[in-house]
């Protein structure tokens, strides 16, 4: 599908104003914006550092300076926190679950036709709400860190393309998680763009997220683990 194609999602009452604005903006500031990338370059490099060095100093020290650079940027970057996604909690927030129910049916479908590949790896309670709070951290930085700077350098749709294909990214090697990153940061960002909402976007990924790792073989997920972690996997 191409960059200027139709809209992934049929819209729902629509609020263009934000995404219309970034993209006026990227096309009146070409000086600004691209400058604006620099921190998306420099913290996907910090994070791809992360997923390909193994447990140790380098690997907590280069995640905490990940953290440290997303957290200075926000603050200097002074986006506003309707544009970061956080103050409108109910914006599109039935439409992102009716989404998000579908997609989970699909994936659990999808999972109980390859169960001959193996078990699906078992999924604590402990880490069950562990990875919800990260799945809201991860589309934090998806959408308020890496989405709102790449539409301001490249226009609202583009970046739609362009973060969803970094979210895969930091998946690979795995094929499953790299592909199923990339088709979910189409359809994240495509909701995100259209109803700035961080909240039901986390929820949704955690969903998909548990029940990938409830119903996809072991043999294909290698415990939900990327990078060299999903290289150096051992059953």
């Amino acid at each position: 599908m191409a960059a200027g194609s139709k809209s992934l999602i049929p819209e729902i009452l629509p609020d263009r104003r934000l995404g219309s604005a970034q993209t006026e903006n990227s096309r009146h500031c070409p000086f600004v914006c691209p400058a604006r990338s620099l921190p998306v370059g420099l913290v996907f490099g910090l994070i791809m550092v992360v997923v390909w060095t193994r447990q140790g100093s380098v690997n907590a020290i280069t995640s905490l300076l990940a953290a440290l650079c997303i957290v200075w940027f926000t603050i200097r970057d002074r986006y506003s926190v309707r544009e970061l996604g956080l103050a409108r909690p109910i914006s599109g927030a039935l439409v992102i679950l009716v989404c998000g129910a579908c997609m989970v049916g699909t994936i659990a479908v999808a999972g109980s036709l390859i169960q001959n590949l193996g078990p699906a790896p078992p999924v604590p309670w402990r880490r069950a709400w562990q990875y919800a709070i990260w799945s809201v951290e991860q589309e934090f930085i998806l959408q308020s860190f890496f989405f709102v700077r790449l539409e301001s350098a490249l226009g609202s749709r583009r970046a739609v393309w362009a973060a969803a294909l970094l979210f895969s990214a930091a998946h690979l090697p795995s094929p499953v998680l790299t592909l199923l990153s990339f088709i979910g940061g189409l359809v994240f960002c495509e909701l995100f763009r259209r109803y700035r909402n961080i909240l039901p976007l986390g929820l949704v990924h955690a969903m998909l997220g548990l029940t990938i790792a409830a119903t996809f073989p072991d043999s294909l997920l290698h415990h939900m683990r990327v990078g060299l972690g999903y290289l150096l996997y051992r059953p």
